[in-house]
């Protein structure tokens, strides 16, 4: 599990996350929900360790993120955040494969090999495999960038925003796909989702967060209640059901006419986020 104690963080003078205590499930498919500025991507961030923590601690099945050597951490834990921008010019296949670099450090094996094809496979990107990635649309690329990360082999795959640049189909394939992962593997996922019912529909574990602190905690049927999702979003909200999990009901624009538009935080003056 990932335990998070005493979490905070502040870029420059403006407080992005306050005194964060959180413990994070194995084997769940967990989502980290709430408006912009909540301060979702920079925890996951700290998690990485892609920014220096200020305050606080973070132990990753029991390794302590601050002194476990980078090597290490490449074997418990694979990243994929916002800027999946590469300047080089990479096949698909090449860049799946740079997910197997901390098994293999430039001397890839039989099951270095299988485990990019895997990915390849998994991720619908077999016809791609020799496509520069230059010459393949952005959804197309970020679904190579999440291969990549599922070829590490990694009890845990943290992932900022992953439906980004993907429809509606492939949105869905996607999270059927990490939900298929955590349970047919015991793999763990933490991903920051931006709507709502992706993570109703599949997360196991959802985190709601405003203003840089953890709102609500739990299972679906915990969090997303009418009360919890219209305090969150400063919105009015409806919640019913669909195949026995919440459907979020929030495009009543007849219901908002009129409304103001949410005020910005501080944290929403900065790019992270």
């Amino acid at each position: 599990m990932i335990r998070i104690n005493g979490l905070s963080h502040h870029i420059g003078p403006a407080p992005i996350l306050h005194d964060i205590n959180l413990t994070l499930p194995r084997g769940k498919l967990v989502a980290l929900i709430g408006p912009n500025g909540a301060g979702k991507s920079t925890l996951l961030r700290l998690i990485a360790r892609l920014e220096p923590l200020q305050r606080g601690r973070v132990e990753i099945d029991g390794l302590d993120l601050a002194s476990t050597p980078t090597e290490r951490l490449a074997l418990a834990m694979a990243v994929m955040g916002q800027q999946t921008q590469i300047a080089s010019r990479l096949r698909v296949a090449e860049l799946v494969g740079f997910g197997r670099w901390p098994h293999h450090q430039g001397r890839p094996r039989p099951a270095d090999r299988e485990a990019v094809e895997n990915a390849l496979e998994a991720f619908g990107l077999g016809p791609l495999r020799h496509r520069f990635l230059d010459e393949i649309s952005g959804g197309q690329a970020q679904r190579a960038h999440l291969a990549m990360t599922f070829a590490q082999g990694t009890d845990w795959l943290l992932l900022d925003e992953p439906l980004n640049n993907l429809d509606m189909a492939h949105s869905r394939a996607l999270m059927a796909r990490l939900a298929e992962l955590v349970r047919g593997s015991g793999r763990s996922v933490v991903t920051v989702v931006h709507e709502v019912n992706y993570a109703a529909a599949w997360a196991d574990h959802i985190v709601a967060m405003k203003g840089g602190r953890i709102v609500a905690e739990g299972p679906a049927d915990t969090v997303l209640t009418e009360q919890v999702l219209s305090d969150l979003y400063d919105t009015p909200i409806e919640v019913s059901r669909h195949d026995s999990r919440p459907l979020v009901l929030h495009h009543h624009w007849h219901d908002q006419l009129g409304a103001p538009y949410p005020k910005a935080s501080d944290a929403d003056r900065f790019p992270l986020h």
